[in-house]
């Protein structure tokens, strides 16, 4: 990780964080035309569940787009959204969305143990993220519930 040269307030750390989700409503594109990539220090780190750790900008292209090709659709509720400030580099974003996964449809709370809710943990430094790990159930259209005896098809089992 490079050595931070700017401050920032809890207020712009938000803003970066908020154009990294839009841009993936907007097909990975940001709100200037750019790429989502142009969001990230050339050393960052993103983390995404049953995909990994990818680290530096090349490795984070090949895990957008393996898992943004599982995608037709995603839209965050930014609403909805819980922020939680450190005091440091570190902001956390709770929220919700909807989409269309290649297995079908999901929004969050339809059903309540389904998809749609996250997590996402962001250190941003000098106006770049250095690190987001992403928390979430990948099962976008909720079809894993044989491994699951409370899923029985009903919202809480």
């Amino acid at each position: 990780m490079a050595i931070a040269t700017q401050t920032m307030t809890d207020e712009q750390r938000k803003s970066v964080a908020i154009e990294y989700l839009k841009a993936f409503d907007n097909g990975g594109k940001t709100s200037t035309g750019g790429s989502i990539l142009d969001l990230f220090a050339d050393d960052a780190q993103v983390y995404f569940p049953k995909w990994g750790v990818a680290s530096g900008k090349e490795a984070i292209g090949r895990l957008f787009g393996d898992v943004g090709g599982t995608l037709a659709a995603i839209e965050h509720h930014f609403a909805e959204f819980n922020w939680v400030f450190s005091g440091s580099d570190v902001v956390v974003c709770e929220g919700t969305s909807h989409g269309e996964h290649r297995d079908g449809p999901w929004r969050a709370g339809v059903p309540d143990w389904g998809a749609g809710r996250w997590c996402d943990v962001f250190e941003i430094r000098d106006f770049l993220i250095q690190r987001v790990f992403i928390y979430l159930d990948p099962d976008y259209a909720g079809k894993d519930t044989a491994r699951y005896p409370w899923l029985d098809g009903e919202a809480g089992g």
